[in-house]
């Protein structure tokens, strides 16, 4: 999950916007300013790591304004991580191109911001980005929406539905279709990389539009229905009742500690990643209201 990409239209038998390369936009554009401008852009990280620092402050980023994410990294760091003689605090960046350089660089010790891939998808489009997907922590709800119709096999020929405009999550989304009998992929595929290419049946000759997060939530009253992430969804003010179907999220898709692949063998590294390990971690997924519907234990079923 990450900052929303921008899609213009495109055509390949269904309805397809073209998506931006997102990952490194936003830092692209501040390198282009930082040039014209003849400034040069400095880097925050210290001299020395925090995760190679004893007693050092570890910060968890995550997007700013995910409410879920932080409550998760602040339960970590009140109730677990002082158990395995660490400091944690959470920390909200702007937009994945800047957090991900900063869990590479060491600036921050790690993020549970993404699966495995949209972190594929990142270090494809930064490939001086070092990042290691340390352990899955949790399964984010992740489902079909419908203002206009209660199951999924209402959803009648010819409807339009919305995915994701980036790679990674359109191939969720695919995934979720086929899950609710509306499409059949390809025999053999990865399922966690499919696109609308690798649809092998489209019975009732479903339409798709690429919408970013935020716009899709929007526009559902627009659409037949749409894949997409719950907490769009809720924060959009969209009831819960409107999400028809919602299987738990595959392997490929669970939420992920990231870290620095090279500080993977710091101490401080280590029992951080020991913290999002701990037991107590899927209790809270399983039960704080702060993250319900929102984050789900990594063995949901």
């Amino acid at each position: 999950m990450s900052t929303e990409p921008t899609s213009t239209p495109d055509s390949h038998g269904f309805t397809l916007r073209k998506r931006r390369r997102w990952p490194f936009v936003v830092g692209g554009a501040v390198a282009v300013v930082a040039i014209a401008a003849g400034v040069t852009v400095p880097r925050l990280i210290p001299q020395a790591s925090a995760n190679d620092t004893k007693g050092a402050t570890l910060y968890v980023v995550t997007a700013e304004g995910n409410a879920a994410e932080e409550a998760l990294v602040d339960y970590v760091a009140k109730d677990v991580a002082p158990d395995y003689g660490i400091t944690v605090k959470f920390k909200g960046l702007s937009d994945s191109t800047t957090l991900n350089r900063a869990v590479s660089d060491g600036e921050v010790a790690g993020t549970v911001y993404q699966h495995k891939r949209w972190l594929k998808q990142v270090l494809a489009a930064n490939p001086d980005f070092k990042e290691t997907a340390a352990t899955p922590v949790f399964r984010w709800s992740f489902g079909l929406w419908s203002a206009k119709y209660k199951t999924a096999s209402a959803i009648p020929d010819g409807a339009t539905i919305s995915l994701y405009s980036d790679p990674a999550n359109e191939a969720q989304g695919l995934w979720i279709l086929e899950r609710a009998g509306l499409i059949t992929l390809k025999a053999g595929i990865d399922k966690s990389t499919a696109t609308q290419d690798d649809i092998a049946s489209n019975p009732k000759h479903l339409k798709f539009t690429l919408l970013d997060f935020a716009a899709q939530s929007r526009s559902l009253n627009d659409l037949d229905a749409a894949v997409g992430y719950t907490e769009y969804y809720l924060a959009a003010g969209i009831p819960i009742s409107e999400q028809i179907y919602a299987p738990a999220a595959p392997d490929a898709f669970a939420g992920q500690l990231t870290v620095g692949t090279d500080y993977l063998k710091s101490d401080n590294v280590k029992k951080l990643i020991k913290a999002f390990q701990d037991p107590r971690v899927q209790s809270f997924l399983e039960s704080n209201a702060d993250v319900k519907n929102i984050l789900l234990p990594v063995d949901a079923k």
